[in-house]
């Protein structure tokens, strides 16, 4: 059995899964489906998720809702890694980036308000790891080699 790893921006859920940990969970599952089938894999063994504090998601809550969404589906007993993204802001008074807090939004250097989010508000699967079964890449293997020459 092979990994496989893959980088992917999950999208926000659509409008029957109303925003919370259990209906991101489902959109996550959706687009490791996807890539699961893409790539003919037989199981998801981990999931990395970057979580921005301002995201609005709870990586605790998030684990839970995992366990239950992914149950019967080809990531289930796959490990959901989460890993806190830094709140970064670029100032726009005197240009320094950096981190912050996440109450505190405030240009590092200069103090000031007028600050833009860089990063700390988002939500990305960073690395998917699949699963390949051996025994389909050695059928197809073999039926190449029996091919007669016409």
């Amino acid at each position: 059995m092979k990994p496989w790893l893959f980088l992917m921006v999950l999208t926000p859920p659509d409008q029957d899964h109303p925003m919370h940990e259990l209906s991101l969970c489902y959109g996550l599952l959706d687009q490791v489906q996807r890539v699961a089938e893409q790539n003919q894999a037989t199981l998801v063994t981990r999931i990395t998720l970057q979580v921005g504090p301002l995201s609005g998601a709870e990586p605790d809550l998030i684990a839970s809702a995992f366990t239950v969404a992914s149950a019967g589906t080809v990531a289930e007993g796959a490990e959901l890694i989460t890993e806190r993204a830094p709140v970064i802001v670029v100032c726009n008074e005197c240009g320094e980036r950096g981190e912050v807090p996440t109450n505190k939004l405030l240009c590092p250097a200069c103090g000031g308000w007028q600050t833009r989010v860089e990063s700390g508000d988002e939500l990305i699967m960073s690395s998917l790891e699949l699963e390949k079964d051996d025994a389909v890449d050695e059928t197809a293997e073999n039926e190449d080699k029996v091919k007669p020459d016409v």
